[in-house]
Order: structure tokens, then C-alpha cells, then sequence
């Protein structure tokens, strides 16, 4: 029989264990980067009221904004303008 210190049996139980704990986070976080909702274009919406851009995984013709419960349809692409970021009243 092979004779081995507690310290050492103890050390070498909790190394392995560390080792493969990593180990199933590493695959299971890969795993989960892979099955990720890709927010697709026919996926984000806006919200006519709010405007708050949120992400409906059904691609229906209507949708319900989280945030005001209002009802939104489905635009045509390219229907709407960009959105213009600047500051509409002139003061620098």
C-alpha cells in the first residue's frame, strides 16, 4: 500500500477539485456563448411611445414594449429615419 501524508491527500483532493470545477464552468459557459439569442434585426424593436429599443424573440406582426406596455406593429424596413443623436434645439 502506498502511504501518503494527510496534508498532501488533502492538497491533492482540493486541487483536483478546483481543476474540475473550471473545467464544466469552461464548457458550460461555451456552451451558452453558442445557444445565445442572436438579436437579429426582426428581433428589436421600438417602441412607439417610449421610444425604448427592446428584444421580442417572436417574430409576430404586433408586440408589447416592456417598459409602457403599449402595443407596436412591424414597420416596413427602411421606413423610418435614423434616429438623430444631436441636440434638436441649437445650444451648444
Amino acid at each position: 500500500m502506498i502511504k501518503i501524508e494527510l496534508s498532501l491527500a488533502v492538497s491533492l483532493y482540493l486541487v483536483l477539485s478546483v481543476i474540475g470545477i473550471l473545467i464544466v464552468w469552461f464548457f458550460l459557459e461555451k456552451k451558452k456563448k453558442v445557444r445565445g439569442v442572436n438579436p437579429e434585426e426582426k428581433f428589436v424593436w421600438q417602441c412607439s411611445i417610449c421610444t425604448y429599443f427592446y428584444v421580442d424573440s417572436q417574430n409576430e406582426e404586433f408586440s408589447v414594449c416592456p417598459r409602457c406596455d403599449s402595443y407596436n406593429t412591424r414597420k416596413e424596413k427602411g421606413s423610418t429615419p435614423p434616429l438623430n443623436m444631436k441636440n434638436s434645439s441649437g445650444a451648444s
